[in-house]
């Protein structure tokens, strides 16, 4: 359970049982299910993680609405979309190991997040993950009632292959950008779960380079 649940439910408890004595416990009803609704919603399961080379695994749970190319600041990436309701899990996870190297908060609307351009135009935060021989930009999108994201690391911060890193309250959307030759492992419509569901392959040639260059660096220096 993430502790915003508790600082949402405890008040519509209390108001609940203000309303229950003056006037009827009918009367409190919506009160109690608010804050059984805001329980649930911040609940924060365990997930099992894979362990395997080159995977970029979802950011959060929800349900793959888009894949396809953009450019970003001159740079051809893939990005993958996910659509996250408000009956989903809204932690936020990080999509590989490595180092946080950016992160960009950005004030924006709140257009409803299965449109195209709340992945430009809405509040979001933008993260620079650098780790297993690749670079990955994943972005947490506030949506049509989201009204606040929620970041915990920050920059030069290390961070494990599905490690938790934030949340968006209620309805959103997370991008993930990744280098174009990664192997897509999810097709528009797929539902995935945060940590646990693998979006994509990076090349295992790519990743072993990366440790070699890394490795002789270090036997220079």
């Amino acid at each position: 359970m993430v502790r915003d649940g508790y600082l949402y439910a405890i008040p519509l408890l209390l108001a609940g049982v203000l309303i229950a004595r003056l006037a009827n416990p009918f009367w409190a009803l919506p009160a109690w299910l608010l804050a059984a609704f805001c329980l649930w919603f911040f609940r924060d399961p365990e997930r099992t993680v894979p362990d395997v080379a080159g995977a970029v695994v979802s950011p959060g749970d929800g349900k793959v609405t888009s894949i396809g190319l953009v450019v970003v600041e001159s740079v051809e990436r893939l990005r993958i979309s996910i659509f996250l309701n408000v009956f989903n899990v809204h932690v936020n996870r990080s999509p590989i190991g490595g180092v946080i190297r950016n992160v960009r908060y950005q004030k924006g609307k709140f257009l409803n997040a299965m449109a195209p351009n709340s992945a430009d135009e809405n509040e979001q935060n933008i993260v620079t993950v650098e780790g297993e021989g690749h670079t990955v930009i994943f972005k947490q999108i506030a949506g049509l009632i989201a009204r606040r994201i929620v970041f915990t690391k920050q920059v030069g911060d290390p961070v494990a292959r599905g490690e938790r890193v934030g949340l968006i309250k209620f309805g959103s959307r997370v991008d993930v950008l990744m280098e174009p030759n990664v192997r897509i492992a999810v097709k528009v419509g797929d539902p995935v779960k945060g940590a646990a569901s693998i979006l994509a392959y990076a090349p295992v040639a790519q990743l072993a380079s990366s440790t070699h260059s890394q490795t002789s660096v270090a036997g220079v220096r």
